[in-house]
């Protein structure tokens, strides 16, 4: 009680740099080993964090690592995952929590089996932004939820990514990329989705690498880039979903919500703070000040949250609720490709709300 969470990092590309940067502000956490398979660049970061670079078997094992942090790429995050828990490690991974739901149910049975926890980003849905816009909602500042939108327009990241091939290949795309961060603040604000229609194109066959040694370089679209949707909320809310790597951009708010009395703006899903609007019926827009959420928060704050919450109460960006997303996502393609609306089987509970507060202390 009270100690910091050990942590191990299996992964050390660009995204682990932000958790690096928001470790050194939590006390709930202490990172202590870290590994790749690129053996410099675990070198490197163990050189400039102080702390061990190991092998990805060796790490998983190590008797001073209570949990992997599991930043690889997303297909092998159910292969890291189980492996991490089969040593009696918990587990917290990037978004998603596995390619398919298939690969993802194993990890959080095998979890409950072997008595560990399993946490998934995206935890920007814990600051003060959609913290704030939740607490709006909760707290009846718009009447019943009856309708949500959320878009997210890009012309694809192929513009500046040097390899982005994984984009544009099964599992990606601009659903399974973004669609986390909006499907995970939809569920925050509005509950589990309990089914979906959708519809879902392409228009090109290729993409040409615009940065990098590669620039100029084509690679194959073997997935659908413009996909939009319905989400049919057990509240009753249906959610209006746009997410595309086929547009330039949209001066649309990222997320709104709409009820009886009035409307929401919420701002990115892909950030932790930001300005909330709000427009009762017969009034002006106004914006809200930060009423809830982790302040000042940085990727990295759902795994502390999960250390500062005891053994046996429910943590915010758990497993469970990375499944219902990653579901809810997979039968939102099913749909399109099917043209019929698509049952969600899994559930979860809607998140705890999060107080203002500073970073989550150690249990």
């Amino acid at each position: 009680m009270g100690q910091p969470l050990k942590i191990g990092i299996v992964g050390t590309g660009a995204i682990s740099g932000q958790y690096l940067s928001t470790f050194d502000r939590l006390e709930a956490v202490e990172l202590t080993a870290v590994a790749d398979l690129d053996t410099d660049r675990a070198k490197a970061v163990a050189e400039a964090h102080g702390v061990r670079a190991l092998g990805v078997d060796e790490l998983i094992a190590d008797p001073d690592v209570d949990l992997v942090l599991n930043l690889t790429i997303p297909a092998a995050h159910a292969e890291v995952a189980l492996k991490a828990i089969a040593n009696g490690k918990h587990v917290y991974g990037e978004k998603p929590l596995a390619n398919t739901p298939a690969e993802a149910l194993p990890v959080l049975e095998a979890a409950r089996a072997a008595g560990v926890r399993v946490g998934c980003a995206p935890d920007t849905v814990l600051g003060t932004g959609i913290q704030t816009a939740r607490k709006a909602v909760d707290d009846g500042l718009i009447g019943t939820p009856v309708a949500a939108t959320a878009t997210m327009l890009t012309p694809g990241h192929e513009r500046w990514h040097p390899n982005p091939d994984f984009y544009y290949a099964p599992g990606g795309g601009p659903l399974l990329d973004m669609g986390p961060y909006y499907v995970t603040a939809l569920v925050t604000l509005l509950g589990p989705v309990a089914s979906v229609v959708g519809a879902a194109a392409r228009t090109r066959d290729t993409r040409v690498i615009g940065s990098g040694p590669r620039a100029g370089e084509r690679v194959p679209v073997t997935i659908d880039t413009h996909v939009t949707g319905v989400l049919r909320h057990e509240s009753g809310a249906l959610s209006t979903l746009v997410m595309s790597f086929d547009a330039v951009a949209t001066r649309a708010s990222n997320i709104e919500v709409h009820g009886h009395s009035g409307s929401l703006i919420v701002p990115d899903p892909n950030g932790f703070d930001g300005e909330v609007r709000v427009h009762p019926l017969g009034g002006e827009w106004a914006v809200l000040e930060p009423s809830a959420g982790y302040r000042d928060a940085g990727r990295g704050y759902g795994l502390a949250d999960l250390a500062a919450t005891p053994a046996g109460e429910p943590f915010r960006a758990s497993g469970d609720l990375a499944y219902h997303v990653l579901e809810t996502m997979t039968a939102l393609l099913d749909a399109a490709a099917r043209g019929t609306e698509v049952t969600v089987e899994s559930t979860c509970d809607r998140p705890a709300p999060v107080p203002l507060q500073d970073a989550p202390q150690a249990a």
